[in-house]
Formats: C-alpha cells, structure tokens, sequence
C-alpha cells in the first residue's frame, strides 16, 4: 500500500475519510453528513465508523468519519491506531483504489497521524499469494493512501512507523506461509532478502558448525526432519561500544510433536511454532529499518520437528552445548532444547548486557492467560519492568509469572542434569525454569511465552484473522524505551 502526503485533496477524490473524537464531529462537515451520523447514533469511539455521501463541486463523494475516543484518554494512540484499523477494514476490498484521509484541522500531532496510518496499514496486511479463486468483490482494491492537511512533521514520524509496520508485516508473513515453504534454509534466505539493504550483519550456522560447537540439544530435535537445522544471527550495530541486548526466538518451523506425535486434528496450527523466531526476525527489521541508535542482536534457533527412524526418542540425553545433560522425556517438549543451546550460544558469543527469548513454548500458557497477555519470567525486576512496560505502550501485552527455585525439583532426572519436561501442574513454569539453567550468572533475563498470541481465530484491533505479528512491536518498543530514550 501506497501512501503520500499532500497539501490538498486530488481531483477527483471519490472517498475521503475523517477522523472524528467522542462526542464529537469534525468542524466544517456537511449538515447531512452530521444528521446522518447522529441519526445512526455514531459517538466517535474508537473504531467506530460512519459513512455518507454528499455533493462536493457538483460531484457526489464518499466520506468516511472514524472513531478516535476521548482526545486526551489514557490509550490514546491505540485509539488513533483504532480509527486507521476500522477504515482498512472497510474499505480494502471496496472497490475505491484510494483513500484520501483529510486531517485537516484536525488537531492531529505528527505523532497522532502515524499512529492512525500505522493503524490503517496492519489492518489492510493480507496473504492472498496462494488464493487463485477469489470473487472480484473478496479481493484487495485499496492501494493509495493521500494523507491531507497533516501537521508539520508527520511524514517524517511515519517514516519511522512505516519500518515498524515493515517488521510486524514480515513476522506475520513468516507465521502464515505454510511449512512446505517456510523451512529452516528457506527462513534464512528470506531474511537474507530483507535485510539485504539495511545494512544488519547476517551470521549463519549450518549443521556442521553447530555439531562443532556441541548444539545437542538443538541438533537433536530437528535429525528426524529431511530439513537440515539452521542457527540465525543477526546483528544491528547502531549504538557505539556498548554490549548489545540480544532477543532469542525459538524457530520451530513446524511441529509434530516428534516421536511423541500430536494429535492429528488441528496439527495444522503447528506451522505457527516458529511464531518467537518470528517476532525476533520481525523486531530486527524494525530496527535496521529505522536505523535505531543501539545495539541488538536477534538470534534464532530453526528446526523442524518430525517423527523419522532418526528421530530422538522418550528415554534418550541429549547433551547441550552448555555440557549439561537432558533426559528426554517428551519428544513434543522440544522448543526448550532448541533455545538452551541458542541462548548459550548467544551469551558466548555477544556478552549481552540483557537477553530476552521469545517462544510459543507451552500450551499451559494458553490455559493461563488465553489470548490476551504473554506471559514473561525474569530473574531481574528492572528487565520485567521495562517489558511490561513496552507491552503496554505497544499493545503487545505481557502478564509477569513467577520463578522459584522450588520448581526445579520438579525437572530433576536421576540419570542426568535435568528432564526436559515435569508433570502437568506449572508447566509454563517449569519450562522456564529449565532455560534458567543456561544462563550464566550476572545476566539479566527474561523469557517470554508466547503461546497464545501469535495467531488469531478472530480479527482484532489491528490484525484480520491468522498471524497477529505478537512480539515484533514489544521489540521495538522495549529498544525505544530503554536504548534510545
């Protein structure tokens, strides 16, 4: 989707949106464009919309008022994204090739504008590359966005929130493509593609590399898959000297389960299981795009977990590249072993000054916080802190749970270092507790479970059914927050 900026509306201009506040319509409106929207009882909340149709010079237009909520609000900038939402949701498949959204007198800070066009963008994100019999009424016809009247300085703050919506796109992307394209040699070569041009460090591990390095426990999951394992690197260097923060994403390409095999109904889904590789691949994009004044580092561990001949079993040890030994009691609990080994790595070879993973790692996540908040553990209050913090602000919300050295009995093995999997009670927690055990002492942690939110049944605010984009936001927001200022 295009989108310019402009001092007027363009000739011809047949659909022109608004952006309205509660209880309240924008000044200079025709009088039957008011009566109907009060007539429909439209109050300007966010999201809602309005539409009508009046004569402007003789031709007959289409307007469009958004919803915005109260103007000074607490959330006013997920509202604004709200009223952007509503209007690609509307207006994508309408037939209209542009929109001219008409801002002014509006109020609209710069800020406010990219927040409404950020809005309208991830909303407007579909997949139809493999939809070849699509009804002319089902397919996509908005392609231009003409932003008018906007303050001094919004093309300028939408040129940093369209490379944000340029990651989140990307990441969800990468969750929707099926796993016979997305692979772990074909999700390296993607990101080679779009990174090509930022100027981001690529590093690439192949198997070899990986075996030479001990990766045990990574190489073990993925040596039932004809798809050879790969560990991802890659490293953003816009901050000076300073250690870098590094994100971790667990990059399970597709999941059956192993040996150990799911459920055949709803395996499907397991095309998502590289949903935490995917926020990370998402969140560095954001940030090389923008060229964010920090050091980060994202690194994925991909594999693909199948039940060959060759498979690990319930019953084998693995030994990491830590030198820890991991008694395989459940071939399914195989998101942990593949971030034990990519998270020592990352230590090792970044020192990083804080390391956050991301992971659809536990279905007792969902159980716990359903589809509203991630959960995140942290040995460190600071860290947590500053991750909830970004949730909040970005909308990619995360809810604290506990460590406690008490869990760790609970993946005891008496016949090596640990089991890679406990009983069902605290499952979440006992999975982190076993990552816990591969960081190094004096490092600040924190592992985020994201289980529940890196695909939707059911649109949201600015997401259609299907890959959400979780995590690339909470990414760039953290590194905002507490590397840029």
């Amino acid at each position: 989707m295009n989108f310019e900026f402009s001092p007027s509306l363009p000739a011809g201009t047949r659909l022109i949106a608004l952006v309205a506040d509660k209880d309240g319509l924008p000044d200079g409106i025709e009088a039957p464009l008011a009566e109907g929207a009060r007539s429909a009882r439209f109050k300007g909340r966010a999201g809602e919309l309005f539409e009508g149709f009046v004569e402007r010079g003789g031709t007959v237009v289409r307007v469009a008022l958004a919803g915005a909520g109260e103007p000074g609000a607490e959330g006013r900038t997920a509202n604004l994204e709200k009223a952007g939402a509503a209007l690609a949701a509307r207006y994508l498949t309408s037939g209209e090739s542009t929109l001219a959204l008409d801002l002014s007198g509006s109020g609209l800070r710069a800020q406010d504008v990219a927040a409404v066009l950020l809005g309208l963008r991830l909303r407007a994100w579909r997949h139809d590359a493999y939809r070849t019999r699509l009804k002319d009424e089902q397919k996509r016809s908005l392609e231009k966005i003409v932003v008018v009247g906007a303050a001094e300085g919004s093309e300028a703050a939408w040129s940093v929130e369209s490379a944000l919506a340029d990651g989140v796109e990307f990441t969800r992307e990468l969750v929707t493509e099926p796993p016979n394209k997305v692979y772990p040699v074909s999700f390296v070569e993607k990101c080679q593609a779009a990174f090509a041009d930022t100027g981001a460090e690529l590093i690439v591990l192949d198997e070899d590399e990986m075996g030479r390095l001990g990766m045990g426990a990574l190489l073990g999951v993925g040596q039932g898959s004809a798809q050879p394992s790969r560990l991802l690197a890659i490293r953003w260097n816009g901050g000076g000297d300073e250690a870098p923060t590094v994100f971790v994403g667990k990059g399970v390409t597709f999941d059956t389960g192993g040996i150990s095999l799911k459920p055949g109904a709803g395996m499907e889904d397991m095309k998502w299981d590289m949903g935490g590789a995917g926020a990370v691949v998402g969140g560095m994009l954001a940030i090389a795009r923008r060229k964010a004044k920090a050091n980060v580092v994202g690194v994925v561990g991909l594999v693909e977990n199948m039940p060959d001949g060759n498979a690990i079993r319930p019953g084998d040890i693995l030994t990491s590249m830590s030198g820890q030994t991991i008694e395989v009691l459940n071939t399914d609990a195989e998101g942990r072993l593949v971030l034990c080994d990519a998270l020592h790595w990352a230590q090792k070879e970044f020192s990083p000054r804080r390391i956050v993973d991301f992971a659809t790692l536990t279905g007792a996540m969902v159980i716990s916080l359903g589809s509203e908040h991630a959960g995140v553990f942290a040995n460190d209050d600071s860290l947590a802190e500053d991750l909830l913090a970004a949730g909040r602000t970005s909308g990619d919300k995360l809810w604290r749970m506990p460590l406690d050295p008490a869990y760790d009995k609970l993946i005891d093995s008496q016949i090596a270092d640990m089991k890679n999997v406990g009983p069902r009670p605290a499952g979440s927690i006992t999975a982190a507790q076993f990552l816990q055990r591969f960081i190094d002492k004096g490092v600040a942690w924190a592992h985020c479970d994201v289980a529940g939110m890196v695909w939707a049944d059911k649109p949201g605010a600015t997401w259609d059914k299907g890959a959400t984009g979780y995590g690339a936001r909470l990414i760039d927001r953290f590194v905002r927050s507490t590397l840029e200022g």
